[in-house]
């Protein structure tokens, strides 16, 4: 899906929703009508947050804004785009999959609660930038935790069937 994503950038960037920057291409979250309406967090604050993090601008207008392409580092993979050879940022490969499997709005989007700020909220603000709706419906889990610990699909126990079993 990446011909698509290049495509789904440059018409963000074509309706003056994204820009490109030093390093790839961004989202101007400052744009979005709404932005944090998923996750219940303000604008201001995720700046505040973002400036406390050590975040660093390289051209972004916000500290907020977010990438939807990346220029190529050495031995990184990487595509053809408008914008020089690179890769994908994480939110616009949800984005342009649903638009390709579901359409631009469609019923109910799940995942973990801690997708919700920012990748849920990133993808909600693509979609409706692309001129989609997204999501109708939103649902989130918890997370799972084991004898105190966070469990996730990536933790090596869970290839143990004995494991997955308790």
């Amino acid at each position: 899906h990446v011909p698509q994503m290049v495509d789904y950038i440059a018409d963000l960037v074509r309706s003056g929703r994204a820009y490109v920057a030093e390093d790839g291409v961004y989202y101007e979250v400052g744009q979005q009508q709404g932005y944090g309406k998923l996750s219940g967090r303000r604008l201001d604050e995720m700046v505040a947050d973002a400036e406390k993090e050590g975040k660093l601008a390289h051209g972004l207008r916000s500290r907020a804004d977010f990438a939807l392409w990346k220029r190529v580092k050495p031995g990184e993979p990487s595509w053809p785009s408008p914008w020089g050879d690179g890769r994908p940022g994480w939110h616009i490969e949800c984005s342009v999959m649903s638009l390709h499997t579901l359409g631009a709005t469609f019923d109910i989007h799940a995942g973990g609660e801690e997708l919700k700020f920012p990748h849920h909220e990133n993808e909600i603000a693509q979609g409706e930038a692309h001129g989609g709706g997204y999501a109708q419906v939103w649902m989130h889990n918890n997370l799972v935790q084991f004898e105190g610990a966070k469990v996730s699909k990536s933790d090596p126990r869970m290839r143990d069937p004995a494991f997955r079993r308790q």
